[in-house]
């Protein structure tokens, strides 16, 4: 890994004030994707793959919305369309596409318009080429649990919106990066995203082990009181801002809980429902997070705490660079900008996964 990104220390030593919530830390490493060029060697969020040359690119047969979002872009086009933007200046006149991206431009238009002209069934009708979402080594995240010899996570998905809760159908591959021999160079892409939100843009990885505590909606309704109770965060010299005198719990939830932004492991970032545990489909038992999948890697106004410590003035600052939001350096929007969480079974990583936009 390149570059370091540092989580700044938390106000408040949350077990300090609260011992009570000791038991329940987690680990979790925050993945802290930024643009760049990784290789199939990398672990990465939107790069290359380590796939091997003999084995079948994933498709998505799963059922497609037909309706088009209004959005539709190939990812070619979503790519080109960022590549001009990463080139806008301020006070500079607008940028324009170079000839070698105008050829591009105009050979990905004739691709698509061969296959609408072909007739049905149309792309989102026929089997759909997934895109990578993230490829996370063992040495890189030691926190993965894989079966066997594997030492490799692959996550894929599949552009398209699907019924009934309107997001990308994922995909888990585990394998021995040992056993990849020829790789393979130029993998499908499908003729479309129904939102450029869908298309990962090519970041490398600063991975960092936090510890992390829960969403105060996790918690029991005894605990969540106590985090209510203005006295005891006064009695244990807490030095919070007396405007959350009302609601510290809120503080808490902003600074304390859950950190945002892409990681592996913690604790879900409920809020667009109440807690909502998965179970195995296979064996019953209950689901643990593998991977979040984020909109944003921290929060506007004081969620800002959460920027690393080398992006705090970027963060303070909420400048946009070559038309670029610092916050969001995946460019994935996934839901409402919310997040979406992968779970896997905690006894048998080859049990079926399941997902969850929050």
């Amino acid at each position: 890994m390149g570059f370091v990104r540092t989580t700044p220390p938390r106000p408040v030593e949350v077990t300090a004030v609260f011992p009570e919530l000791a038991p329940l830390a987690r680990p979790a490493i925050r993945l802290h994707p930024r643009p760049g060029s990784p290789s199939s060697r990398d672990s990465s969020v939107g790069g290359p793959l380590l796939w091997p040359a003999g084995e079948p690119w994933p498709h998505c047969e799963d059922a497609h919305l037909h309706v088009d979002t209004g959005f539709r872009q190939s990812p070619t086009e979503v790519r080109l369309q960022r590549r001009l933007q990463s080139r806008w200046r301020p006070d500079d006149r607008p940028p324009v596409f170079t000839p070698e991206e105008e050829a591009l431009k105009e050979r990905n238009a004739a691709r698509l318009a061969e296959r609408l002209d072909a007739g049905p069934p149309w792309p989102a009708e026929c089997p759909v080429p997934m895109l990578p979402v993230a490829q996370l080594f063992l040495r890189d995240i030691p926190l993965l649990r894989p079966p066997g010899q594997a030492d490799l996570l692959q996550i894929l998905w599949c552009p398209y919106e699907h019924e009934p809760d309107y997001k990308p159908a994922t995909a888990l591959f585990w394998r021995s990066a040992a056993d990849v021999g020829d790789i393979l160079a130029t993998p499908p892409e499908p003729y479309e995203a129904d939102y450029p939100g869908y298309v990962p843009e090519p970041c490398v990885l600063a991975p960092e082990a936090i510890t992390e505590y829960p969403n105060s909606l996790d918690l029991s309704p005894e605990l969540q009181r106590m985090l209510e109770d203005w006295n005891r965060w006064q009695a244990a010299g807490a030095d919070v801002d007396p405007s959350y005198a009302e609601y510290p719990r809120d503080f808490y939830s902003i600074h304390l809980g859950n950190a945002p932004g892409w990681k592996v492991g913690g604790w879900p970032p409920w809020g667009r429902t109440d807690p909502n545990p998965r179970y195995c489909a296979v064996c019953q038992v209950r689901m643990v997070p593998l991977l979040t999948i984020a909109s944003w890697e921290w929060d506007g106004g004081e969620g800002h705490s959460w920027a690393p410590e080398e992006d705090q003035a970027t963060a303070l600052a909420g400048s946009y660079y070559a038309g670029q939001d610092p916050s969001q350096p995946t460019r994935v929007e996934v839901g409402s900008t919310d997040n979406m969480q992968i779970y896997v079974c905690p006894t048998s990583p080859g049990h079926p996964h399941t997902d969850l936009i929050q």
